[in-house]
């Protein structure tokens, strides 16, 4: 086991101290640089930086940064949540450093969905706010980082949500 433990601290923004959100920084008690590839090849991060070594997911509307000595999350919904995610993260980064040996390495970012994309499998000039969002566009970016799925638009059909639901599923975009 590489990680064996964090201390996690929530705070709101300063920028914004109204926001309702939470983010979450938690100090690792070992430095896990050394698995950042092997996570990065398993979960397929969004960004990848070699020096320092970091790697960057968006989940659900989340970006998710781990480095070798902490871990970073925006857009929380509570302390329970973190929690949550943490424990997702210690239990990957864990798996993917065991299994080392059987992982190529990944120092570069993987394919994301591309908004445009999702656009374009969208009902043609919909725009009927059913989803919740002020327009597909926004809808569209939404999915395009894993907050929304082709199950989110109700005037989809069948084929079109089949379409939108395979284009998406090329990505991990769970957590």
């Amino acid at each position: 086991m590489l990680l064996r433990g964090y201390k996690k601290s929530l705070f709101r923004p300063e920028c914004n101290p109204s926001f309702q959100n939470l983010h979450c920084i938690a100090e690792l008690d070992q430095d896990v640089g050394p698995a950042l590839p092997y996570l990065n090849a398993v979960l397929g991060g969004s960004q990848y930086t070699l020096d320092p070594p970091s790697v960057t997911f968006r989940v659900h509307g989340r970006l998710i940064t781990v480095h070798a000595d902490r871990i970073a999350i925006n857009a929380l919904k509570d302390a329970e949540e973190a929690d949550k995610i943490l424990g997702w993260l210690q239990r990957e980064i864990n798996d993917a450093w065991q299994r080392r040996g059987e992982i190529e390495p990944s120092y570069e970012a993987a394919p994301q969905p591309q908004v445009l994309e999702i656009l374009r499998l969208l009902p043609p000039k919909a725009g009927c706010g059913q989803c919740g969002q002020a327009s597909c566009l926004a809808f569209a970016a939404l999915a395009a980082q894993g907050a929304l799925g082709a199950g989110d638009c109700p005037p989809l059909g069948d084929e079109a949500r089949g379409k939108l639901a395979a284009y998406l599923d090329r990505f991990n975009l769970d957590y």
